[in-house]
């Protein structure tokens, strides 16, 4: 378990995410987890599908994206500030990012079944 940040600025100090999506845990605690999400120009790759056992919430700070769930007929766009809650087996893909700007998500894991 990564070592949680007692304060902080989400949009501070962005690292490059221009090779890969970076990760990195604000705060985990028992039934809880929430991450910063930096992509630029990512997605999932074809044919996968995140499916999780919790809940997520997720939250697009600044940025441009699109965000497929199973049995939709189109992607989802998201800009900055749209927010979304995707319950458990709710399979779902990152489609796109926007490649000429980091987008920031702040992504909320939670429920019974969050293992840590």
């Amino acid at each position: 378990m990564q070592e949680n940040k007692p304060w902080g600025n989400i949009l501070a100090d962005l690292p490059d995410s221009a090779a890969a999506e970076l990760f990195e845990t604000i705060l985990e605690k028992p039934g809880i987890k929430i991450e910063r999400i930096i992509s630029t120009g990512q997605a999932t790759p074809a044919g996968e599908w995140y499916d999780q056992e919790h809940d997520e919430w997720v939250l697009l700070l600044c940025g441009a994206a699109r965000l497929l769930i199973e049995g939709e007929e189109a992607a989802r766009r998201l800009g900055t500030g749209d927010f979304l809650l995707l319950p458990a087996g709710c399979r779902h893909r990152v489609e796109w990012t926007d490649p000429d700007q980091k987008s920031v998500w702040l992504a909320v894991h939670f429920g019974p079944r969050l293992s840590l």
